[in-house]
Parts: structure tokens; C-alpha cells; sequence
């Protein structure tokens, strides 16, 4: 099969300036206020001395990102995530108190405490799982978009992924595949401006990274994720075309609000550069646009922030109340159904100790 054809229409670059109808913002804004307000809380529990390991990395900033494409998913679509995920499982669906006690060790969570921060997946949500590695959890959306493919029910796969991961030559494998053969597939980089603690400008001369997909054949473009709207429309034309079969990529531009983890402090960054990147808020923006559209008011929005606030406060006395994992439950989920779980090393030990 040959990659589909690109032109000058597929190279759009939506900009905050855009102007698409409110339909629907107070709702998106709801979500984007879920998912910042769940990340505040991870980062309470991490301090609490209550989760799993010692690497939690957040979303905050990045909200946009997680609900402009998440809220236009289907059932039967699936996904995977890179190491700061969270928002976008939640915006998926997923249950704040199971994710928070995956992030707390807990038996209760999303793996059964054996996930983390960093591993959490759930094939009942489409999550194919996130991944501690930059770029690895790409390739998975290219085995989901050959089954959807072949069974012929429009479900598609997306890869969410840092800017980290565009110097990561797996992106460019799979991209290069998804466009060869045609499939249902959607590459979503979630530009935070840092890798770790390198700033983008210092780890590529092109910025505009949408225009390396335009070499494979793919439908791209950049929005700006101050506003979730132009998130929204410009995921819902690439998701469209990739249910058809025309595969795309977007990049979104935002800012990562904190250091690369919880415990990075961010000596990288000057106080004028974290001034403006927060600046760029989009759920302050969303609240802001609902209050001069007179589509909302304060009262309405400081009740259901308040309401999302005992939401997520419930998930840290979740996770707090949750069951420590036994033991034994390493093993499961590792070996295929039936399988007789290996033996404990101290148990052989003492087998062979006592001669039997």
C-alpha cells in the first residue's frame, strides 16, 4: 500500500486566536479542573510519605492535552501513555481511587500495587499501559491498529508521548508504518518544553515538530493547549481521518508547570520562565472564557470545584485504608493462566536446608 498523499490543507497550525463555540466548555473545563486537582493530590500523598517509589511525575499544565483528545475517544479505542499519565487515564474514565492506590502500592489499585506511578494500564479502558522508558509505549499502538484494522469496527489506537520522545527512533519506525499500511493510529505529542531538564530549543533546531510527520506521509499539526477548544477541534479532524484509515499527528504546546518529578525543583528554570510557562494556563483560561461569556458564573464553578476537591481528597483516605499487596501476588499476572507460580527463593532455600 502506498502512504496517503499530504497537502498544503493537511499542514494547519490552530493558534489561541481561533474562535470555536463554547459548546461544551463547562464540561471540558470540569475535567481539566478533575485532573489538576487529582495531580495536587498525588503530590500530597507522595509527601504524606504514602506512595509507591520515589518518582511521581506530574501533569499539571498539561491538562488541555489529556481532555481535548481523551473526550473525543470512543469505547473499543485504546491508548497508551509515557511515565506522566495520570491526567490522561482519568480523562479516559478511569477511576480516581483505584489510580490513586495503584500510586499508593495498594492491592486495591489499577495493577494491584504492582504498576505504580509509572506502569499503570487497564485493558477495560482501552489502556494498553504507560511506560517508564521515553518513546516506549509508542510501537503498542501499531500491533492495536493492525487488530482494529482487521476487525473493521473503527476503533483506533493513540500514542501519547513527551517531546522527549521525538528524538527517540521508534517514533519514527512506527510512524513510517502507521502511514505504509494505512492504519487506524494517532501520534499525540504532548509538548511541555522540557525533557527532563533540557529545554526543547537545546535538543532540536525544528521546533515545529509537527512537520517531521509530513515526511511519513502523515496528516500533522500544532495547537496551541492554551485552550481546550482548540485542542478539541483539532483533535476531532485527525481523529476522524485516522478512523478512516489516514493516520496523524499532533503536537500540542504547553508548559509543565513543576520540575521534571516531584523532588525536581527545577534549578534549570529562571523565575521569568516558570512566570510566563504558568501564564499559559488552560484551566484558568477555560474558567476565565466561561465568566466572560457569561456561560457560567462563580458561584456555579467554586461548587464544582468544591465538589471535585472532596472528590479527590477521598482518594488519599482510599488509598491510606487500602490493602498492602501479599507476597504472593508478585507472581500474578506474569505467568499465563494455569501455570504453576514459581517457588519463593527463602522457600526452595528452606526445602533444601531441611533435605527434602
Amino acid at each position: 500500500m502506498t502512504a496517503p498523499s499530504t497537502t498544503a490543507a493537511d499542514i494547519t497550525a490552530v493558534t489561541a486566536n481561533a474562535s470555536p463555540s463554547n459548546t461544551a466548555l463547562l464540561e471540558l473545563y470540569r475535567e481539566m479542573r478533575r485532573v489538576r486537582t487529582f495531580e495536587e493530590r498525588v503530590g500530597e500523598l507522595f509527601v504524606r510519605g504514602q506512595s509507591a517509589g520515589s518518582m511521581l511525575h506530574l501533569s499539571i499544565g498539561e491538562e488541555s492535552a489529556a481532555v481535548g483528545v481523551a473526550s473525543l475517544m470512543q469505547d473499543g479505542d485504546t491508548f497508551t501513555t509515557h511515565h506522566r499519565g495520570h491526567g490522561i487515564f482519568l480523562a479516559r474514565g478511569a477511576d480516581p481511587k483505584r489510580m490513586m492506590a495503584e500510586i499508593g502500592g495498594k492491592e486495591e489499585g489499577y495493577c494491584r500495587g504492582k504498576g505504580g506511578s509509572m506502569h499503570i494500564a487497564d485493558m477495560g479502558l482501552g489502556h494498553l499501559g504507560a511506560n517508564a522508558i521515553v518513546g516506549g509505549g509508542i510501537p503498542a499502538v501499531i500491533g492495536a491498529g493492525i487488530a482494529s484494522k482487521r476487525e473493521g469496527k473503527g476503533a483506533i489506537s493513540v500514542a501519547f508521548f513527551g517531546d522527549g520522545a521525538m528524538q527517540q527512533g521508534i517514533l519514527y519506525e512506527s510512524m513510517n508504518m502507521a502511514a505504509l499500511w494505512d492504519l487506524p493510529v494517532l501520534f499525540v505529542c504532548i509538548n511541555n518544553q522540557y525533557g527532563m531538564g533540557t529545554r526543547i530549543e537545546q535538543a532540536t533546531k525544528g521546533r515545529n515538530l509537527h512537520e517531521r510527520a509530513l515526511a511519513f506521509g502523515l496528516r500533522s499539526q500544532t495547537v496551541d493547549g492554551i485552550d481546550v477548544r482548540d485542542v478539541r477541534e483539532a483533535s476531532s479532524a485527525l481523529i476522524d481521518a485516522a478512523r478512516s484509515g489516514r493516520p496523524g499527528f499532533l503536537a500540542i504546546e504547553c508548559y509543565r508547570f513543576f520540575g521534571h518529578a516531584r523532588m525536581d525543583k527545577s534549578p534549570y528554570r529562571s523565575e521569568e520562565d516558570e512566570s510566563q510557562g504558568r501564564a499559559q494556563d488552560p484551566v484558568k483560561f477555560a474558567r476565565n472564557t466561561l465568566l466572560e461569556a457569561g456561560e457560567s458564573d462563580e458561584a456555579e464553578l467554586d461548587r464544582m470545584d468544591k465538589e471535585i476537591v472532596d472528590e479527590m481528597d477521598a482518594t488519599i483516605e482510599f488509598t491510606i485504608d487500602c490493602k498492602e499487596p501479599q507476597l504472593g501476588s508478585m507472581f500474578r499476572d506474569v505467568y499465563a493462566p494455569g501455570e504453576p507460580e514459581p517457588e519463593a527463593v527463602i522457600t526452595r532455600i528452606d526445602r533444601i536446608l531441611a533435605g527434602e
